[in-house]
């Protein structure tokens, strides 16, 4: 990981609800809606097969693994993991999907070959606008689920020829001069984007509408879900049972996640002309712990069953009308009278790094109905317009469809300063089926001043508060200096210059390398006096 003092080009890399294929003229569409109340941090796919188990098409997919790709990007899979943990392929996220879908992708390793270390090469770490650095669990930051610094630079990854993944890279990146040229290419690899979303809030009722494809013929379907929750702990899946990696560099950042493994739900239904109904209280089974094969355990006792948002009930029961369940599934005929209108009088209110956006609903057929959801997308710097809509970066939020004329709100945040925003709002129907976009830019305020990111000068140079050197100083710093009144006074002066000095050096390459050139020095003496290599 290589960590960077405030830089202030900035985009919102972040998934929102699940994105429409385009506009499509007004006609007879047939949908099916998957209703579930999910619990708290859950990752979750859901996908069709045929009775006789044949694989049709994933229906949707959380952001984690479809846009942002964390069960293929560099790092052993049984690295720790925290709040918006950067490393680790998570191959224990979804292996029964990840096994039926029938595709495969690159595997990607850290650019310099190192899989079992956090911390990696300024030259080879790009920006990174939705990861943070790796956290120790006793960091402010952890408790908060935020990152302890405005902005960090992670490795992407390269190709590794010999290797192959069943999940997709990230595809919410550009290409830097840092990375890989692989990175040109993950877009393109990736074949989720379609169907990804943000990650449903906890213990509201969520619905997954997918239009069919018009040569799915009728007959007997099988609605699959698989869940996931990393740090979901028990007897028997518990940290003692698999324990942090050791004898690895920065072994105390992070926790050990891999708890139950991940558990499915399969709700059985008839595809006809007619709309019809099913549903499911209870789990099918669980995946592989270390997500080597998509079997389907049968359930058992080492899945907890009665914890609301633990192992089985990670899908929360809930009740609608006569039915109760946890999941539940509807397939219908839905007609389209027109395509869905324009957000109207969309308007940006500034709070420091938060802005709070709102608009008046569209209708679904122009003014009349409600939408079925919406996609508000966001760019620093350039223009958002119905061209570049598709390649904007989405924003992690949904919003809570209502009647035409209403208020809709939403709210962004953990924005950086004096930054130029441009955000774009449309709306989708059930047959997914798009209006027009609607725009609004807004600036973002100065930096406060005294704010600053916690790193300093050595940090700011070699981009990371883990970089050997920097790891060589601090041990300099409390082992030698601080251990005499002169060396105290020394250290106390140099953090009363060293903020400003290092968010300075931190927005420059040039200057990042000649305090590099300038340090190279001192490092090379505390190396000598210390016996380090």
């Amino acid at each position: 990981m290589h960590a960077r003092c405030g830089s202030l080009a900035a985009v919102l890399l972040a998934g929102a609800v699940l994105v429409p294929t385009g506009a499509a003229d007004a006609a007879e569409c047939r949908v099916v809606e998957t209703t579930f109340k999910p619990a708290d941090k859950l990752q979750i796919v859901v996908w069709l097969e045929d009775a006789a188990g044949n694989f049709v098409s994933t229906m949707y997919v959380t952001d984690a693994v479809g846009r942002r790709g964390i069960g293929n990007r560099p790092g052993r899979f049984d690295f720790n993991s925290g709040p918006l943990w950067p490393y680790g392929r998570r191959i224990t996220t979804f292996p029964v999907w990840s096994h039926r879908h029938g595709e495969t992708f690159p595997a990607l390793v850290f650019q310099n070959d190192d899989d079992d270390n956090l911390s990696h090469p300024s030259t080879q770490s790009s920006d990174e606008y939705f990861f943070c650095r790796p956290l120790l669990s006793t960091e402010a930051s952890w408790d908060t689920g935020t990152c302890a610094s405005a902005s960090v630079d992670t490795d992407k990854g390269r190709v590794d020829p010999g290797a192959v993944s069943l999940y997709p890279p990230r595809e919410d990146i550009e290409r830097r001069i840092e990375d890989s040229v692989a990175v040109d290419m993950f877009e393109t690899m990736n074949t989720f984007d379609l169907v990804s979303g943000a990650t449903p809030a906890a213990d509201i009722p969520y619905t997954v509408t997918w239009p069919m494809p018009a040569t799915l013929p009728p007959g007997d379907y099988v609605v699959w879900m698989e869940v996931s929750k990393e740090f979901d702990h028990n007897a028997t899946y518990s940290e003692a049972a698999y324990p942090s990696p050791t004898a690895i560099p920065w072994l105390d950042f992070g926790e050990a996640y891999r708890g139950q493994p991940s558990v499915v739900y399969q709700v059985p239904f008839t595809l006809g002309a007619e709309a019809v109904s099913a549903l499911s209280s209870a789990y099918a089974g669980y995946g592989d712990p270390d997500g080597l094969d998509g079997n389907v355990r049968v359930p058992d006792s080492t899945i907890d069953t009665a914890i609301p948002g633990s192992g089985a009930a990670r899908l929360l029961l809930h009740t609608s009308g006569p039915d109760t369940f946890r999941v539940r599934v509807v397939s219908r005929p839905e007609m389209d009278d027109g395509l869905p209108g324009a957000a109207t009088e969309l308007a940006a209110e500034v709070d420091g790094r938060s802005a709070r956006l709102t608009f008046v609903a569209p209708g679904e057929d122009g003014v009349l109905g409600m939408v079925s959801g919406y996609e508000i997308r966001l760019r620093a710097a350039e223009p958002i317009t119905e061209e570049n809509f598709a390649d904007s970066p989405s924003i992690a939020t949904t919003v809570d469809p209502d009647e035409p004329g209403q208020i809709q709100v939403v709210e962004l945040d953990n924005l950086l300063p004096n930054t130029l925003y441009h955000v774009a709002v449309r709306a989708f129907d059930d047959c997914k089926n798009v209006g027009p976009i609607t725009t609004v830019d807004f600036i973002t305020p100065e930096r406060p001043i005294g704010e600053v990111d916690a790193c300093f000068v050595a940090t700011a140079a070699y981009g990371s508060a883990m970089a050997t050197e920097v790891s060589l100083l601090r041990g300099f710093r409390d082992g030698v200096l601080r251990q005499s009144v002169l060396g105290e006074l020394f250290v106390e002066s140099y953090y009363t210059v060293g903020p400003a000095f290092s968010s300075t050096i931190a927005h420059s390459d040039v200057l990042r390398q000649a305090a590099r050139a300038e340090l190279a020095p001192l490092i090379d003496l505390v190396r000598g006096l210390t016996d380090e290599p």
